[in-house]
């Protein structure tokens, strides 16, 4: 296995399920996992799941993509109900800050010699 398969590999969870993490002295709700709570320092932390719902925030048309990926596509800044904020793909044709989202799980790019197929998450209107 080649260091970016192993990379997909560990992130899987994080790219797969929105998997988080969970303060336990503050309550505070992190995503990716950190090893330290962002808001306390606290190394005191459980993994949560992230339902994958939030609103748009932000977002912005993409014309210059990195190889692979097919411009022009829409990336959105989506607060998720759990707190934290996250990146993806907006799948909208009018997105609209406000408009309530879900994640959805998608091939993005298959990636190298092998053609190793490379998922993640993107968003939704719902």
């Amino acid at each position: 296995m080649n260091d970016e398969a192993a990379g997909i590999w560990r992130l899987r969870h994080q790219r797969l399920r929105l998997a988080g993490a969970q303060c336990a002295d503050c309550g505070g709700v992190s995503f990716p996992t950190h090893v330290r709570c962002p808001r306390c320092g606290s190394r005191n932390q459980r993994q949560v799941q992230m339902k994958g719902t939030g609103v748009v925030y932000s977002h912005t048309t993409v014309y210059q993509a990195p190889e692979g990926f097919n411009p022009p596509y829409t990336l959105g800044l989506i607060q998720l109900d759990e707190g934290p904020m996250v990146m993806g793909r907006l799948l909208a044709d009018e997105p609209q800050i406000g408009q309530h989202v879900e994640m959805v799980t998608r091939k993005l790019k298959a990636h190298g010699e092998d053609a190793l197929i490379v998922y993640g998450y993107e968003f939704r209107v719902i």
